[in-house]
């Protein structure tokens, strides 16, 4: 297995620039007052797609040749590398088909549809979607995009830290500590490769919802670890059965630790980041923030968290701003 270097982070990261959103940071004085400390958040909701996995998707299709376009990609997910895969494939010009959970939140499906992607629903609980999409690619000639273990996805998703390393590197202000919210660990392992150069010294944290915290664990005891339940939080965005192999090789001896939020802190953070933020934001997207409201990063320094996507359902997102957290 080739693990992505520094320099392979890089290289993407200069493909990419002008393809994607330079998202902002963005703060606010009440934040850093809830916080104890000055907190800046990447706001990676309001990339193409509406999260940081068109970097991933786009910067893997951009490196396939034209023979291994003829046929399309195939990808499996619950949503934002589903939609992130199917605009890299519409604008080379391929088709795309999406292996999605059949509880898959509605805006995530219509926004694949919306793309030109076609959808296949399997069972989160009882079927393996990553057995039915490599099926798939096996019987159509498709090319197979996992939504994180995967070496160009890596590299893709580390042109957030390239970019973070950047801006602070002008504001010339001092960073702790980085917190980015986990599922497979594709954006970890590339902020994790590109901080470790540009930013070394900085602290790397995962975020995680409650009974979900593989990353948690596995970077305790070394291992990676399973969840033991497939289904149970409103971050469908971080439920990934266990760290992937490719990107818990990169993390484990880069990344701190693993931090765990309630959905109860996650949809207050949503609700923050709509009134004072002026943002949008997912229940996955809204965790590494919940990190920084309630007090779980380690230190008193300047953090920066990713706020890594912004398709929530409305239904849920006005329930979050409405409840008086």
């Amino acid at each position: 297995m080739k693990l992505p270097t520094f320099n392979d982070v890089e290289q993407a990261h200069l493909l990419l620039a002008g393809d994607v959103v330079r998202t902002p940071l963005l703060r606010s004085d009440i934040l850093d007052q809830i916080a104890k400390r000055r907190v800046w958040v990447k706001a990676e909701c309001l990339q193409y797609t509406g999260s940081f996995k068109y970097r991933g998707g786009r910067y893997r299709i951009l490196c396939m040749t034209e023979e291994q376009c003829q046929n399309g990609v195939v990808a499996y997910s619950s949503g934002n590398h589903a939609q992130g895969v199917a605009l890299a494939a519409l604008k080379r010009g391929m088709k795309s088909l999406i292996v999605m959970p059949s509880d898959t939140p509605k805006v995530k499906v219509d926004g694949v549809r919306s793309l030109d992607g076609e959808v296949r629903f399997y069972d989160r609980l009882h079927e393996d979607r990553e057995q039915i999409a490599a099926t798939i690619a096996a019987d159509t000639g498709a090319v197979l995009i996992p939504p994180f273990d995967d070496f160009h996805v890596v590299c893709g998703q580390g042109s957030v830290g390239m970019e973070i390393a950047e801006e602070f590197a002008i504001k010339n202000e001092e960073l702790q500590a980085v917190v980015t919210n986990a599922g497979g660990g594709g954006l970890t392992a590339g902020v994790a490769l590109a901080l470790e150069r540009k930013m070394p010294g900085v602290k790397i944290y995962t975020s995680e919802p409650d009974g979900f915290d593989d990353h948690r664990r596995s970077l305790s005891s070394g291992l990676r670890e399973r969840n033991s339940k497939l289904s149970g939080s409103i971050c469908d965005a971080l439920m990934a059965e266990q760290p992937g192999e490719l990107t818990f090789s990169i993390n484990k001896d880069r990344v701190s630790a693993g931090l765990v939020v309630t959905d109860e802190q996650v949809m207050a953070a949503m609700k923050f980041a709509f009134l004072h933020l002026k943002v949008v934001l997912e229940p996955g997207g809204a965790a590494s923030l919940a990190c920084a409201m309630y007090g779980l990063i380690p230190g008193a320094g300047s953090v920066c968290v990713i706020a890594t996507g912004g398709n929530v359902d409305p239904v849920l997102f006005n329930q979050a701003i409405a409840d008086p957290y």
